[in-house]
């Protein structure tokens, strides 16, 4: 059974990282909301399994990479 979404979640991100949101959004049929949603979701799971090691992971990962 799915909960209630009974709140919002709202910040500013990179032009560039919306306009690919909206990309895979639209090849996958799905609002921005719910692939980010899901992906959130995802994260946290992966964090909520392997604590601070999977931040450190893709934080460290993301350091001299192109933005998306």
């Amino acid at each position: 059974m799915q909960m209630p979404k009974d709140t919002r979640l709202s910040f500013r991100v990179r032009s560039d990282l919306k306009k690919a949101l909206e990309g895979v959004s639209k090849k996958e049929a799905r609002s921005v909301a719910q692939l980010c949603e899901a992906m959130l979701e995802e994260g946290l799971s992966a964090y909520q399994k392997e604590g601070s090691k999977y931040l450190q992971r893709i934080i460290s990962s993301r350091r001299g990479r192109e933005p998306v």
